[in-house]
């Protein structure tokens, strides 16, 4: 038997979709999953135990990546094909079962769109798996120290993104000697490319306490997150990352919706500002291509207390 699962290209999208797969290999024992996705979050799928192969999708003009995917797919009979990019792909292709995600204009968070749209009996939860040769290459990154912190200073685009002297100020703070994670390192994250959106925060940090992970295989970097004590971080990939691994998580955020990409699980909490998205999105000139952070309304008071609050219900 196979199946096939077609997620995201995007990091933290991809990551709200990998509860899939334990659900499927748990539905169907033995069976051959095949998962389809775009190329940044390939190797988090191609590091989960039971994944047979992942295909990466390309994006191409006039939406030719579908005719690549199809030249794949077509040639098998599939036990279940579940399309989480809410196309008409899983009708070109023989199969015995299809899943796709509909249109969903409610307020329920990601992951329950998931769930109700494979019918599962319980939440299809985020989950990250690397091998052994990652952990040992985030040990050797880590090295420096015994107790970390992790700080996601960067995001999609400029309206998310706090701004880097409170990022600075709370991590130094929660680092002091009297703080609560007391002389800890500070890991600062971010996808390739990332590295000057996230300079004034490193220049804000005492450079023998910080490890700066741009470009790190994701696989390593979920295990060194796995490490830390907490992580603060904007609406972003990593956010859901740190949450999938079980590290205490505060998500911030403000022109986004929280109630759809707030992080998942038991060990996370949200710190949004006083203006919701509606409002930002309604405010006249509003353009998310040339607006600055929208993001003032959070003071660093406010995320100290929610990293304070999390810890003390966590730890």
């Amino acid at each position: 038997m196979r199946a096939l699962l077609i997620t995201s290209n995007r990091l933290g999208d991809a990551v709200l979709t990998t509860g899939a797969v334990p659900y499927l290999l748990g539905r169907y024992p033995g069976i051959r999953l095949t998962v389809a996705c775009g190329a940044l979050p390939a190797p988090l799928f191609e590091a989960m135990p039971g994944v047979s192969e992942v295909w990466r999708i390309q994006k191409k003009s006039y939406s030719r990546h579908w005719w690549s995917l199809w030249k794949k797919a077509a040639p098998q009979f599939w036990q279940h094909v579940v399309d989480l990019r809410g196309s008409a792909f899983a009708f070109t292709v023989l199969t015995r079962r299809r899943s796709i995600l509909p249109p969903d204009h409610s307020m329920q968070h990601r992951v329950m769109h998931l769930t109700q749209t494979l019918h599962a009996p319980h939440p299809t939860a985020p989950v990250l798996h690397w091998r052994p040769e990652h952990a040992a290459e985030a040990e050797r990154l880590l090295s420096g120290g015994e107790r970390w912190i992790a700080i996601g200073p960067t995001a999609n685009w400029r309206g998310k993104q706090w701004q880097s002297e409170r990022f600075g100020q709370v991590a130094r703070t929660l680092t002091a000697t009297d703080g609560l994670c007391s002389n800890a390192h500070i890991l600062v994250a971010g996808a390739p490319g990332e590295e000057q959106m996230a300079a004034p925060v490193l220049a804000a940090l005492p450079s023998d306490r910080v490890v700066a992970a741009f470009g790190w295989p994701l696989p390593v970097l979920a295990a060194a997150l796995s490490k830390m004590d907490l992580y603060i971080g904007n609406d972003s990939g990593l956010m859901h990352m740190a949450a999938a691994v079980g590290t205490p998580t505060v998500g911030l955020f403000g022109p986004s919706r929280p109630e759809h990409y707030a992080p998942w699980g038991p060990k996370a909490t949200i710190v949004r500002t006083k203006t919701t998205f509606d409002e930002f999105i309604a405010r006249p000139g509003y353009n998310r291509f040339t607006t600055g952070s929208l993001m003032e309304e959070i003071t660093p008071e406010a995320v100290l207390a929610a990293a304070q609050s999390l810890l003390e219900t966590t730890t």
